[in-house]
């Protein structure tokens, strides 16, 4: 495994612990030109499985989920994640799927970043 990719998903794994009480349980990474592209496993706390029950707590959880991953990533990337990836950050593109527990982010860099990593899975 890359020690880059894996550095880059503990980064993910503890900004989203922190903020929503939970991180994800998997996380497959891969590098791509000036992106970085992340699946993610098992986010959803019990609370919002429960939430998400009905169709108005589903939105509620969705809208919650991405409108607030983007809003901390539009104040600044996280601590470290710039200077692993040797490249500014640019945009975070996020969306979850909450039938599956499955999110997705796309990290959009000023360059190419292929070079750094591969492809992975970092389970944990």
């Amino acid at each position: 495994m890359s020690k880059v990719i894996h550095d880059f998903n503990d980064i993910i794994r503890k900004l989203r612990k922190d903020l929503f009480g939970k991180g994800p349980e998997r996380i497959h990474t891969v590098f791509v030109d000036n992106m970085i592209i992340s699946t993610l496993y098992g986010n959803l706390t019990p609370t919002e499985k429960f939430i998400a029950g009905t169709q108005e707590g589903k939105e509620m959880v969705h809208t919650a989920r991405t409108r607030m991953i983007q809003k901390v990533y539009q104040k600044a990337p996280p601590d470290g994640m710039e200077k692993l990836i040797g490249a500014k950050f640019v945009h975070l593109f996020s969306d979850i799927k909450l039938e599956d527990d499955i999110a997705i982010s796309v990290f959009l860099f000023d360059r190419s970043i292929e070079h750094k990593g591969g492809e992975v899975d970092g389970a944990r």
